[in-house]
């Protein structure tokens, strides 16, 4: 770990809780920076570095979904973990489509949220302890894991955090079973509901990835899990 203190962007209109939140996260030695509508967090992200974002979905101004989009514009592996005082599918569903590494919902234990938050740095921050290899060729493509790039005929893609993450695993199994609880309890931490649709979600985003080579291909294994072929 760097010796750095880990930055936070932190976008909550609920003044009460942000500052709780804020005064909670800085004395577990992260630094926050508490902003309390969508706009204000976009331009604090645009005139700061930060390793983690903390957004709200429901914001004045600009709405925490928005905000995601913008930031990823800019910073497309930006880890975001969204708090929502929603509990129906679409909203959970709609945060994964964008790309969120995880979701809250209102109200939640702090203690979670830090649990939360500190799984989702272990993964975006290690460093391939667990698998040394970081660049794969799959078929045309070639995947470097650690500046999570997927590339074919120069044209390169960026991923998403998590997006990485799956494929990766997808690749160290290359032609063998990729076990969908160990892939959700890896890379999601837990194998509840949402988090396995989220699963589904970034399996349908990576098959759309690599469509342009026919001889690669992502298929489900009933009842076990994915498994890449290439």
């Amino acid at each position: 770990m760097e010796d750095r203190k880990i930055r936070i962007l932190l976008a909550e209109d609920d003044e009460n809780l942000g500052l709780l939140l804020k005064e909670y996260l800085n004395a577990k030695g992260f630094e926050t920076d508490l902003f309390v509508d969508g706009e204000k967090a976009y331009k604090g992200f645009q005139n700061n570095y930060y390793d983690i974002c903390i957004l709200d979905v429901m914001m004045p101004i600009k709405d925490g979904f928005t905000l995601a989009k913008d930031i990823r514009m800019v910073e497309s592996s930006m880890p975001i973990l969204f708090l929502t005082a929603k509990s129906m599918k679409e909203d959970v569903l709609e945060g994964f489509n964008i790309g969120a590494d995880d979701y809250m919902t209102k109200p939640f234990s702090i203690e979670e949220l830090l649990v939360r938050l500190e799984a989702i740095l272990r993964r975006t921050r290690k460093d391939g302890q667990n698998n040394s290899q970081s660049v794969y060729k799959v078929g045309k493509y070639t995947f470097d894991a650690t500046k999570q790039t997927l590339e074919i005929n120069e044209e390169v893609r960026r991923l998403t955090t998590k997006e990485s993450e799956l494929l990766r695993y997808l690749c160290v199994n290359k032609n063998a079973v990729l076990d969908r609880n160990f892939a959700l309890k890896t890379i999601w931490v837990d194998d509840s509901y949402f988090n396995a649709r989220s699963m589904d979600v970034y399996i349908t985003k990576l098959r759309k990835y690599l469509k342009d080579d026919p001889t690669v291909e992502i298929i489900n294994v009933r009842g076990k899990g994915f498994k890449l072929i290439s």
